[in-house]
């Protein structure tokens, strides 16, 4: 780390937390230089930022001649995601993408004693017992804006005080949707988001408030706390992020707008604060009244089966996890209807057969099995 400037890598760097903590490496390029980028299927945008970073490193899934052409990119080594998050001129690896595919770099990186900013939900959820322990000699710092501000309130706390975890959840794109509309609901409609801007996956989760049940269960692998102890309320101005309750009583809460680029510098930067532009200020007598109200759990039945998954442990988060990306990949292509996408979960999880201490292997084959169910599922319906 020459100079103390701090080597990222980001994985799944045209998404949005990808482009996201690009934004925070320009704005603060005298403490981070990118030598590693990774992206899927948007080559175009991955082009434009192998011209302005110039990373060392780059991974593409559908490199086409126009990449091997283009004299930036063809002057980075060409990586698998692995490599690119063990490799030695790497410090930092920002695991932004989506799904399982974060599993394997995610370890790579651990393995490899690197610090790993976490945006993938999915990685604690599938794997959380084999990830936790290849943690031991390495770091997670959570990106994620309900875990960050839940590792904010534990900085300096010791965590055998904590009582419970309190989530905060929009209610997403339907919370206010009559029940009875939502089969006819169309993925653009889902990807309305009241007030975050994010990931067409995690959109759709959080108008199933799936996500939050992923973010239970993720937050039980990062904090050490029971899935009885983890709630969510409703919370629609986003403002408070997660609150923690001390055994005493006493309540911390995190605030700040909506804004993924503050949890990103979070992790990015810790333990230092570092200053961000004015726009990023909470002005609480602009905001005015903050509401919490209980969530409406038969609105919400994808949430209910996520934490039933939690707390069974095993393989049952893998599966479940696996099975919703499928449906959601299904339901964004207009192969199911949005109240379908409870359905294949159900599915899934009434042929899944446990683990309760899985392996690595087991957790691999315990996805597939489920996505396997859920496609047939779907072409079953079809």
């Amino acid at each position: 780390m020459g100079g103390g400037v701090i080597r990222l890598a980001v994985l799944g760097s045209t998404g949005s937390i990808g482009r996201q903590t690009l934004e925070v490496a320009r704005r603060l390029r005298d403490r981070f230089r990118v030598v590693g980028l990774a992206a899927g299927h948007n080559v175009d945008a991955l082009q434009e930022q192998v011209r302005e970073f110039s990373p060392a490193l780059v991974c593409c899934e559908d490199a086409t001649d126009a990449l091997h052409g283009d004299s930036a990119f063809s002057a980075a080594e060409r990586v698998s995601l692995e490599e690119m998050a063990s490799h030695p001129e790497v410090d930092t690896v920002v695991v932004a993408t989506a799904g399982k595919a974060g599993l394997s770099p995610t370890l790579a990186a651990l393995h490899a004693g690197k610090v790993v900013a976490l945006a993938n939900k999915e990685v604690l959820v599938m794997a959380g017992s084999v990830v936790t322990r290849a943690a031991a000699n390495a770091q997670i710092r959570p990106i994620d804006s309900e875990h960050s501000a839940i590792w904010q309130c534990l900085w300096g706390e010791d965590r055998a005080n904590v009582r419970r975890i309190i989530l905060t959840a929009s209610g997403g794109a339907f919370r206010d949707r009559p029940v009875e509309e939502l089969a006819q609901v169309t993925p653009e409609e889902a990807l309305c988001h009241p007030t975050w801007q994010m990931g067409r996956k995690i959109t759709v989760d959080s108008a199933t408030l799936f996500n939050k049940g992923l973010e239970a269960i993720e937050a039980h692998w990062l904090f050490g706390a029971p899935i009885p102890n983890i709630e969510v309320v409703l919370h629609r101005e986003s403002i408070v992020h997660s609150l923690v309750e001390f055994v005493d009583g006493s309540i911390k809460a995190q605030l700040g707008v909506p804004d993924m680029q503050l949890p990103i510098q979070c992790a990015l930067c810790y333990p230092e604060r570092v200053a961000s532009p004015s726009a990023f200020r909470l002005d609480l007598s602009r905001t005015g009244s903050l509401h919490f109200d209980a969530l409406d759990m038969g609105r919400y039945p994808c949430l209910e089966l996520a934490l039933e998954a939690g707390r069974h442990g095993g393989t049952y988060p893998a599966a479940l996890a696996a099975a919703d990306e499928v449906a959601v990949e299904h339901f964004l292509a207009g192969h199911i209807r949005f109240t379908d996408i409870l359905r294949v979960l159900k599915g899934a999880l009434a042929i899944h057969e446990d683990t309760p201490e899985p392996t690595l292997e087991a957790i691999l084959e315990a996805d597939a099995r489920a996505r396997h169910s859920a496609e047939d599922w779907v072409k079953a319906k079809a």
